[in-house]
């Protein structure tokens, strides 16, 4: 774009059928450039492009409907030529976000309960110790693992433990044997983790992997006991208004555009999606001096954990709530979202029946 190519066509992601036996699953776009400077152009070449600079630009979708764009910019969207670059820092005044704890033990500190059951037969002192251990797969999909957290462990107590003694003296040899330095540093603690990320108050939860298939990635909050892994970003002291936005169908509309992909799963990042995106014109808590719209998110929000509590609780999991039945089975739920979304769609001024490409067409030009 900097040496004058513009996009005039778009497909959007689509998925590439074909008849062969055991076929990849790949996804694709399909652009057609021009230039907007023809100065380096040949007689043809001038007649082509003053041709189809003057021809409407057009966006395909998967579904069949077309748009009309003033401009097609690098994310296939009607709007300004804006870039998502990587951020440390977000940038609105919201809260940080940050990686869960990365133990690198060979697995030798994570349990399953019947496997910490037996541990803690065998060295009874050892259950305090444990805290539940949740990583993306786990908050998902509603499965119970635990971590044996030595770290802040009485020494004088470790040494009359010798089951736990096995455990460290393992990790040890297992971190000496890698081929990085740093792990190998690392070994000179064995009861430390590499990340060590674990909030003295509750904190939000969002998964780094998430099926394409999702129209709202699931996110909730974890109590303080709980070690969230690597595999998830953490928001400490989330309120209910960061949960409200973040969960509302404009966040998601923002993330399934900038983020990347695992195969064709979302994959939320901090530097990328989180830390990029930006906020309504409101404090984290949801005060305005004027706008009622940001005051109802909290509530809206909370009506959303609630009724997922009502499901949760008879066993299902947060995979089979936002799953293809989200609109289907678990209508009062998605009637929760559709409010919350009505009210942040408010925030920025769109309608409640705007379209994802509205929604990041906005977004960008807040950036």
């Amino acid at each position: 774009m900097e040496d004058g190519l513009t996009i005039d066509f778009a497909y959007r992601t689509f998925r590439w059928e074909s008849d062969s036996v055991g076929m990849a699953h790949v996804h694709c776009v399909i652009v057609g450039f021009g230039i907007a400077d023809d100065s380096a152009a040949n007689a043809v070449e001038t007649r082509l492009i003053a041709s189809l600079q003057t021809q409407p630009k057009r966006i395909y979708n998967p579904d069949g409907t077309i748009e009309t764009a003033k401009n097609i910019n690098a994310y296939l969207l009607d709007g300004p030529n804006v870039f998502v670059e990587s951020r440390n820092k977000p940038i609105c005044n919201v809260s940080e976000i940050g990686i869960g704890s990365k133990p690198i033990d060979n697995g030798l500190y994570l349990f399953t309960p019947e496997q910490m059951h037996d541990f803690i037969t065998l060295e009874p002192n050892a259950k305090k110790y444990f805290r539940p251990y949740y990583g993306a797969e786990e908050f998902l999909n509603n499965r119970k693992r635990y971590c044996l957290w030595l770290g802040d462990a009485d020494l004088m107590e470790l040494a009359k433990m010798p089951l736990c003694l096995e455990r460290i003296k393992a990790v040890k040899e297992f971190r000496l044997a890698s081929k990085s330095e740093g792990t190998r540093k690392l070994a000179e603690k064995p009861t430390r983790f590499h990340i060590e990320n674990m909030p003295d108050s509750n904190f939000l939860l969002i998964p780094c992997h998430s099926s394409e298939k999702r129209k709202y990635i699931p996110i909730g909050y974890m109590s303080k006991d709980v070690i969230a892994s690597n595999a998830v970003q953490i928001i400490p002291n989330a309120t209910l208004y960061e949960f409200g936005i973040l969960t509302s169908i404009v966040h998601n509309a923002w993330m399934r555009v900038v983020a990347g992909r695992l195969e064709s799963r979302y994959r939320y990042s901090k530097d990328i999606v989180y830390n990029n995106f930006p906020w309504p014109e409101w404090n984290v808590d949801g005060s305005s001096a004027n706008s009622g719209l940001a005051a109802r998110i909290p509530t809206a929000a909370q009506k959303i954990l609630d009724v997922r509590e009502k499901y949760l609780s008879q066993g299902a999991s947060l995979a089979d709530l936002y799953g293809e039945n989200l609109d289907l089975l678990f209508t009062d739920l998605a009637e929760a979202h559709r409010e919350l979304d009505e009210i942040v769609l408010g925030l920025y001024g769109l309608k409640k029946d705007a379209t994802e490409a509205e929604m990041v067409g906005r977004l960008f030009e807040l950036l």
